[in-house]
């Protein structure tokens, strides 16, 4: 792993948040002021074709990054935050109903979040 890609593996799989390219960009940049967006673009692609990381797409919103452990995400209609949340295992639940030939699935579950409840709440 070159320093850039274990510095990119690190700063996305230590944050509680979900990180755009530009957030883990801003971030490397401390560590490395020299370095350019495409190395960060590379660096995080090699990271989740390797399995290492994960990208989460969401219509009409950055991709976010995130660690390769099993969970899913809520995501707000309203704000777009992401939020992490384990759901007992679909995979039998999955496999009985299609059969074996199936890579991973990956759930989003959308919502509006409290904060987005409140403020509608009170306007």
């Amino acid at each position: 792993m070159t320093k850039y890609e274990k510095a990119c593996y690190d700063i996305v799989t230590q944050s509680h948040n979900h990180l755009t390219v530009n957030q883990v960009y801003e971030k490397l940049k401390e560590l490395f002021p020299d370095v350019v967006q495409a190395t960060v673009y590379n660096n995080l692609n090699k990271l989740c074709e390797g399995g290492l990381i994960r990208k989460v797409c969401i219509e009409d919103m950055c991709d976010r990054f995130d660690s390769a452990h099993k969970h899913d995400h809520l995501v707000c209609k309203e704000c777009g935050k992401l939020t992490d949340i384990q759901f007992d295992d679909l995979t039998q639940m999955i496999k009985k109903h299609i059969g074996d030939d199936f890579c991973y699935y990956d759930l989003k579950v959308f919502n509006i979040c409290p904060e987005c409840k409140a403020k509608k709440e009170n306007c």
